[in-house]
């Protein structure tokens, strides 16, 4: 076995902190600066110190093997790009704000690669012209840059990351189905290896376009995804990606609607109070602009309006909520008591909760005036019906009914199915066998590599520090010299035994340390296993320290140095 690697902590550029720092929201952020793994350059830039370096190159290490076990070929793209192929897809204009846009002394554009499918797609469509070409699964682990417009969370939201971004090119979307199902098998086994706790929960699609998409969410309290669970069956997805089925209601014993006066009830709760009437049973109407056009949204009155979902469904529009001045010159709109029935120049999209059928008490487009008795179909007609709800705690499972579990999560992967979008875009074409033009399909695969490591310290952690698993951890073992200069010669001899054994070790050798600030800092920096060279050494006997569970055993260094060798 080829001897491993000492680092000694009185060599090391790296300093632990007793305190959190001021700006640290989450946990990861907090104890990867605290143990002296990451630095703050800039808002939403870090700098990897060493211990962080190697964290994160074993993280890249994992990604890199099972990829490669798939099959894929590693390549490295530039991060500095043209803009003519972002323009080609419509990128350049639907990234907005988060490009990094810059010109070179010529004036040329360029931007800061978010994500390669463009120049993937150039690069294949230079170097495959044959069906023989092809399928084929390219991947890298490279730099990307978000402008984010508020960086937060230390390394799980920066403006610059690492990312591994893969990309499969096929005949058939037979291939692609399996190209996808190959990325999907080999992100359970890096996940599974890197000791997250995940879910493969269904995703929408975004500005990468495609049909079918799959999100790998950590649960973790700092995480900006809320995904749902079914406690009864397999259904999971980001709550962006649910969706219920239209189920028209009979409306037919409704009676006709009828005008009611309710004055100063411009609110869902005011109107409920003065009614006397659940807020289920009132209908809200959201006024917002896309790309400048009002639109009505229609949702129950008890339940809010997810803007996300509004944007997702009409991207690359601009949508932006309405503002008193929208009001001016429209008497067909009257503010806070907007009905869907006589908005004949709005267009008016719905919730299947909406259905056909169902009675409503709503605007009757007069100041004080609601209308009730308003039944969707009959009174009114609904141009789109679009999953626009906050979905929320119980709401039954699309799958089987039951209902629903929330919780927080880290996006650590997402796979798509992009199909031909990119391809048309930029007209890749091989020859098929028929000797005709094939066009090829596509997939896109990413796996946020620097985010790995903050969903690990999100989840691998207690009050003491952090918890490395083996698999990541900057070192194997943490030897502790716990005070005189007979247990630092002795740490320094055990450690160049265990490295030549081809175990990595960090050694606390810090002369004029207290034995109390090692003890501590070896539990934050969190490396699996602690053996402490201490009072004992003299008699040859060392202290074994399993730092996941906390046990610990006094051992003979012998013993001690066979064990961790196995």
């Amino acid at each position: 076995m080829a001897n491993a690697s000492v680092q000694r902590m009185s060599q090391l550029l790296a300093k632990t902190l007793r305190d959190d720092p001021a700006d640290a929201e989450v946990l990861s952020h907090k104890l990867l600066v605290r143990a002296g793994y990451v630095r703050r350059t800039a808002a939403g830039i870090w700098t990897w110190l060493p211990l962080g370096k190697k964290v994160l190159a074993n993280v890249e290490r994992i990604v890199r093997e099972e990829m490669d076990a798939i099959g894929a070929q590693e390549v490295l793209l530039p991060a500095l790009l043209p803009r003519e192929p972002y323009e080609a897809t419509g990128r350049w204009d639907e990234y907005g704000a988060e490009l990094f846009r810059l010109k070179d002394r010529k004036g040329g554009d360029y931007l800061l690669g978010p994500t390669h499918e463009e120049i993937f797609t150039l690069l294949v469509k230079d170097q495959a012209t044959s069906y023989k070409d092809l399928p084929v699964i390219l991947y890298q682990i490279q730099t990307k840059f978000r402008d984010e417009a508020r960086p937060r969370a230390g390394i799980l939201r920066g403006r610059e990351f690492l990312m591994k971004d893969s990309y499969s090119f096929d005949l058939a979307d037979e291939g692609l189905a399996e190209s996808y199902a190959l990325h999907r098998q080999a992100y359970q086994r890096i996940f599974d290896r890197l000791g997250l706790d995940y879910r493969i929960c269904a995703a929408t699609a975004g500005a990468m376009g495609g049909s079918k998409s799959e999100e790998f969410l950590a649960p973790a309290a700092a995480g900006e995804d809320t995904f749902a669970d079914c406690p009864n069956c397999d259904f999971a997805a980001n709550t962006e990606a649910i969706t219920y089925e239209l189920v028209p209601v009979d409306g037919s014993a409704v009676p006709a609607a009828e005008e009611i006066p309710t004055p100063d009830t411009p609110t869902i709760e005011t109107l409920a109070a003065s009614l006397g009437v659940p807020a289920s049973a009132t209908l809200k109407n959201l006024l917002v602009k896309v790309d400048g056009e009002i639109v009505a949204v229609g949702v129950p009155g008890d339940r809010e309006v997810d803007l996300g979902k509004v944007e997702a469904h009409f991207a690359p529009a601009a949508v932006e909520l309405v503002t008193a001045e929208d009001f001016v010159g429209r008497p067909d709109l009257v503010r806070g008591y907007v009905g869907p029935q006589g908005l004949d120049k709005v267009k008016y999209i719905a919730d299947p909760r909406v259905a056909p059928g169902t009675g409503w008490i709503t605007g009757a487009n007069k100041e004080h005036t609601h209308a009730k008795n308003v039944v969707a179909g009959r009174d009114f007609e609904v141009d789109e019906y679009v999953d626009v709800v906050v979905v929320q705690d119980g709401d039954p499972c699309p799958k089987c009914g039951t209902g629903l579990k929330l919780d927080r999560a880290i996006e650590i992967g997402h796979i798509f199915q992009l199909g031909r979008k990119y391809t048309d875009a930029l007209k890749l074409d091989v020859l098929g066998q028929n000797g005709k033009p094939v066009r090829v399909t596509m997939g896109s695969y990413g796996i946020g590599v620097s985010r790995a490591v903050a969903a690990l310290a999100e989840q691998h952690a207690d009050d003491k520090g952090l918890v490395w698993s083996k698999e990541v951890a900057p070192a194997d073992v943490h030897v502790v010299a716990a005070g005189k200069a007979l247990q630092t010669e002795v740490a320094l001899e055990v450690s160049q035994k265990l490295a030549a054994a081809g175990v990595r070790v960090l050694v606390d050798d810090r002369a004029g340390v207290s034995p109390g600030v090692k003890f501590t800092d070896s539990e934050l920096i969190g490396v699996p296993q602690i053996l402490v060279v201490g009072r004992r050494a003299a008699e040859g006997v060392v202290e074994l320290k399993d730092r996941r569970t906390g046990e610990r055993e006094e051992l003979p260094i012998e013993e001690a140095v066979t064990r961790l060798t196995a």
